[in-house]
C-alpha cells in the first residue's frame, strides 16, 4: 500500500531546497522499494520548518523538518514512513504549538491539499460558500458581508460590505472585479502564499464579488517577482474554466463572470488602488486624486471593485460558515481572522492566522519565540516599510485597527518584523524616506521632494542637533498631510515612531561617544 507524503511547492519552501528533498525522497523510496506518492502542497507556514516532509499516518500527518537532502536516507532507516521518532520530528503536525494555536478559517486548506486539485477542493469544503452565495439575491449578498465585519486586509480596513454595496448601486452597464495582488510590503507574504497554496478559494471569492457587484469580469494584478503565484493562479483559471466554474454559466447559474491574471512590473506605488488601475490600463502607474472614487469611476472609468486578495479569500468562509460565525472570531470593529506574518530576527518566522485582539507582546514573544539569536528584542516594525516601529513597552497593544491608530501605528498588511537591541532607529528612519524616494510615483511635491529632503536632514544630526529633528518633525507634518497617497503620508509613521521611541538614536554621535 502507498504511503502519502506531503512536500510544499510554494516559493518559500523551495527557495530552502523542497524540491530537491522531494526529488531525494522519491530516489530514495525507489532504491528500497517502497511505495510512496508524493502530493506538493502549499506551505503551512511554519517556515522555520521548512522544507518540512509531512507523513500519512494512521492517527494524522506527522512532520519531519527542516530536512536536507542528506537526511533523507536516515529518515527512512529510522522508518518515518511509520511516523517513528527521528531528531527531525515534530510529531502530530496539527499539535504543533505554532499551528495549534492559530484559528485557520482563510487559509484552512493551504498546506493541506494539492492546490490544483478541484477534487481536494471540493472536499474540503471548497465552492460551498459560492453555492450559498448562489441561492441568494446581490443586495443578500452584499448584506451578509457587511453583517460578517469584514474589512480590507490590504491595511485600509474599509467595511467590505460597504464597498460593494456602493459599486452594486452605482449606475452602469459594464463592471469590474479588481483583486490587489501587488503585494510588496517588506515581512509580508500571505497574498503569496494564498494564491500558490490555493488558489481556488481566490477565483471562488472574485466570482462571488462579481455576482454581488453585477459585474461578469475580473482582474487580479500580481507582480512579475511572483511567478510561482503567477504559475499556480493560470493554471487554476484553466481548471475552473473546464469545471465550469467560470465563463458563462457559473455552476449552471444565470451568471457569466470570467477573470485573468495581469502582471506588473513590481513598483511599489501600483499597491496604491488608483495607481494599480492605471497600471492595468497599459498607463504609468500613477496615483489618481479622488474623488471620483473606484467604486464609481474606477476601471476604463466604469465601477470597480478593488479588493486585497486576502479579503477576497476571506469572503468564501464568510457563505460556508455565517456572517455571525465568522464576525464571531475578533474584537470591536475588527471582526474574523487576520493572517499575521512574523519575519527578521524571530526565533518562529512563518503565518500566524487569528482572530484581531492577541497581544504584539503574544505574536512576539510566545508564537514568535522572540529573536532567533536570543539578544533583547528593541523595535519591531508592524504594517510594511511605512508602518510604525513599536518598543517593548507597547507590546499590550492588541493587534486591532482601532487599538493600533491610538498607539501612531498601523496594522497594514499584518507583516511583522523583528529587530534586536543592535539596530541602528537613526538608520532605519532614514531607510524609509529613501524608500520613499525611490518608490514615489513623482505625482505629487511631498512625496517626490519631501522624501529627499528628510534624508537630508538625518544626514545632518550629528551637525544641527535638535533643529534637525524638530525639522524633521516639520517635514513629516508635511508628508503625512500633504501627499496626495498613502506612500507619502504613511512615510511619517516609521520616522516619527522611531523619533518618538527611540530618541537616543537621534542625538549628535560625538555625544554618546562621550
Amino acid at each position: 500500500m502507498s504511503v502519502r507524503l506531503f512536500v510544499a511547492c510554494d516559493a518559500g519552501a523551495e527557495s530552502v531546497g523542497a524540491e530537491i528533498v522531494a526529488d531525494a525522497v522519491a530516489a530514495v523510496a525507489s532504491l528500497r522499494g517502497e511505495a510512496i506518492t508524493i502530493v506538493r502542497t502549499g506551505s503551512r507556514g511554519l517556515h522555520w520548518l521548512e522544507p518540512m516532509v509531512e507523513v500519512e499516518t494512521a492517527a494524522g500527518r506527522v512532520a519531519y523538518g527542516p530536512v536536507t537532502p542528506d537526511n533523507v536516507l536516515e529518515l527512512f532507516e529510522a522508518g518515518f514512513l511509520r511516523g517513528e521518532p527521528h531528531r527531525l520530528h515534530h510529531g502530530l503536525t496539527e499539535e504543533i504549538p505554532f499551528l495549534k494555536a492559530q484559528s485557520r478559517l482563510t487559509f484552512a486548506r493551504c498546506g493541506i491539499t494539492d492546490p490544483l486539485s478541484l477534487d481536494d477542493y471540493r472536499a474540503h469544503g471548497g465552492l460551498k460558500g459560492l453555492e450559498a452565495a448562489l441561492a441568494v439575491d446581490a443586495k443578500a449578498i452584499c448584506d451578509q458581508v457587511t453583517e460578517s465585519g469584514l474589512r480590507g486586509r490590504g491595511g485600509a480596513g474599509f467595511p467590505t460590505g460597504v464597498k460593494w454595496n456602493t459599486v452594486r448601486q452605482a449606475p452602469g452597464p459594464r463592471k469590474y472585479v479588481v483583486v490587489n495582488a501587488d503585494e510588496g510590503d517588506s515581512g509580508t507574504f500571505s497574498d503569496r502564499m494564498i494564491m500558490e497554496g490555493d488558489p481556488f478559494v481566490v477565483i471562488e471569492g472574485m466570482i462571488i464579488t462579481g455576482i454581488a457587484i453585477g459585474a461578469t469580469k475580473g482582474y487580479l494584478y500580481t507582480r512579475s517577482e511572483y511567478p510561482h503565484a503567477i504559475a499556480v493562479l493560470e493554471k487554476a483559471i484553466v481548471l475552473a474554466r473546464k469545471a465550469g466554474l467560470l465563463g458563462p454559466s457559473v455552476l449552471g447559474s444565470d451568471h457569466a463572470f470570467d477573470m485573468e491574471v495581469r502582471v506588473g512590473a513590481g513598483a511599489y506605488v501600483c499597491g496604491e488602488e488608483t495607481a494599480l488601475l492605471d497600471s492595468l490600463e497599459g498607463k504609468r502607474g500613477q496615483v489618481r486624486a479622488k474623488p471620483p472614487l473606484p467604486a464609481h469611476e474606477g476601471l476604463f472609468g466604469k465601477p470597480t471593485a478593488v479588493n486585497n486578495v486576502i479579503s477576497i479569500a476571506s469572503v468564501p468562509v464568510i457563505f460556508e460558515k455565517g456572517a455571525g460565525f465568522y464576525r464571531d472570531f475578533g474584537m470591536g470593529r475588527s471582526r474574523g481572522t487576520m493572517p499575521i506574518q512574523l519575519a527578521g530576527n524571530v526565533r518562529y518566522p512563518g503565518l500566524f492566522e487569528a482572530g484581531f485582539g492577541i497581544t504584539l507582546g503574544e505574536l512576539v514573544n510566545d508564537i514568535g519565540g522572540g529573536t532567533a539569536n536570543g539578544r533583547p528584542v528593541r523595535a519591531v516594525q508592524v504594517g510594511g516599510p511605512l508602518g510604525a516601529y513599536f518598543p517593548p513597552a507597547l507590546f499590550d497593544t492588541p493587534f486591532d485597527y482601532e487599538a493600533f491608530t491610538a498607539k501612531g501605528g498601523l496594522i497594514g498588511h499584518a507583516g511583522i518584523v523583528v529587530f534586536d537591541d543592535t539596530v541602528d532607529m537613526r538608520a532605519q528612519a532614514r531607510f524609509a524616506m529613501e524608500f520613499c524616494a525611490i518608490e514615489s510615483c513623482g505625482k505629487c511635491t511631498p512625496c517626490r521632494v519631501g522624501s529627499v529632503r528628510g534624508m537630508e536632514v538625518i544626514d545632518r544630526i550629528d551637525r544641527d542637533g535638535e533643529a534637525a529633528v524638530v525639522l524633521l518633525s516639520d517635514l513629516c507634518e508635511t508628508l503625512r498631510y500633504g501627499s496626495l497617497c498613502a506612500l507619502g503620508g504613511f512615510t511619517s509613521f516609521p520616522v516619527m515612531s522611531a523619533v518618538r521611541h527611540f530618541p537616543e538614536d537621534f542625538t549628535r554621535r560625538q555625544q554618546a561617544a562621550e
